[in-house]
């Protein structure tokens, strides 16, 4: 392509960002920069809005059609509260070495965000978790492991620093900015301004990826699911407990069944959004059993994230039931079956995905 074309190329894309970017702040943004969803009847078909394919809510249409982001946030307790954390229509926690987890937020809202993170560095087995989504990964370096995935053409990121212990550039390094709050690594932040602008320079497409993206994820229960319908076999969860599987941060949730949310805590108290001080919420809970093993000696992990091999479970409503669990390739979904071999069906809502290791069990009760 001509010099000419690329800087027309950008120009378009420039407007076309403005133009986005311009119409999500326009219709009624509120003041977190989120676009609300609608509480409707679940029959009730809305004219200019769709089911979202993360939560099955209804979402203006406009909205839909937007790649979301995947974020690297910690959870380290120095760390906390991350910002937009809330807004994650699927929030993934993995053990790291040394072992402290670090959470992947999943966000499909996210264009009128003026605060993301703070923003941490990224493992190779992270990424297929990520691209079943085909999101724009947002992350702070790496470890060499990741290097020859993320640097693959079908990969879409952005990252604040050089990559991967080998040197060399990082692309979109300007959509982040530090804070003097706390000190680095904690204090490394981005903001939806950024990450558009990232996406311009870089020609990364905003809009879901005709041949990436997959439409076909979650199945989403009409009316509600109860998992009253497996008797016994469900057993009551008003109680989660996964220090077993994640020990320095003790993550844990706590059924409310007022709202028929599961509350999530993070070293021993309520974990926040420091956007708008809410308490992470879930609809739906599971974890997802998963072997690995240690790939060298400074304890980096290696997870199988391709299998059809193992178990978990999923919480919702209260109670649990045991799952398996298949994934067949990187931009294939995660699906999950019950033990009567039928695909699960989840509730309306948000989702939290606990990627256990093989052998470190969660207690409920």
């Amino acid at each position: 392509m001509s010099k000419r074309n690329t800087k027309l190329g950008r120009g378009i894309l420039k407007k076309a960002a403005a133009v986005m970017l311009a119409a999500v702040t326009l219709v009624g943004m509120p003041a977190n920069g989120v676009l609300p969803t609608l509480q409707v009847q679940a029959d009730e078909a809305l004219p200019g809005y769709i089911r979202s394919v993360y939560t099955n809510e209804w979402v203006p249409a406009e909205q839909a059609v937007v790649r979301p982001i995947a974020v690297m946030m910690p959870t380290d307790k120095v760390a906390q509260p991350s910002y937009g954390i809330s807004n994650a229509d699927i929030l993934y926690e993995i053990m790291e070495e040394g072992e402290i987890s670090r959470q992947m937020a999943v966000i499909s809202n996210w264009t009128g965000l003026s605060k993301i993170g703070n923003v941490r560095s990224c493992r190779a087995y992270y990424l297929p978790e990520a691209t079943e989504w085909d999101p724009i990964i947002v992350h702070f370096g790496g470890v060499f492991y990741m290097k020859d995935r993320i640097t693959a053409p079908d990969i879409n990121n952005i990252s604040g620093t050089n990559q991967y212990g080998t040197g060399g550039g990082a692309p979109g390094s300007g959509a982040f900015f530090r804070t003097s709050d706390r000190k680095a690594p904690h204090n490394a932040y981005t903001s939806a301004a950024g990450i558009i602008n990232a996406c311009v320079g870089l020609g990364y497409t905003m809009n879901i990826r005709e041949g990436f993206y997959n439409p076909k994820h979650f199945t989403f229960a009409d009316g509600g699911n109860t998992l009253e319908q497996y008797g016994a076999a469900a057993a009551t969860a008003n109680a989660i407990d996964l220090s077993l599987i994640f020990p320095y941060t003790k993550s844990a949730f706590t059924y409310n069944p007022a709202d028929g949310m599961y509350y999530k805590n993070i070293h021993g108290k309520a974990q926040t959004d420091g956007l708008n001080g809410q308490q992470l919420k879930f609809a739906n809970v599971i974890v997802q059993n998963t072997k690995w093993c240690r790939l060298d000696d400074k304890g980096y992990l290696y997870f199988q994230n391709i299998d059809n091999t193992e178990d978990g479970y999923y919480f919702t409503k209260g109670k649990c039931i045991h799952v398996t669990w298949q994934k067949t390739g990187d931009y294939t979904p995660t699906v999950y079956y019950d033990d009567f071999g039928n695909e699960i069906q989840l509730n309306e809502g948000k989702t939290y995905i606990a990627i256990a290791q093989t052998g470190r069990p969660v207690a409920f009760q």
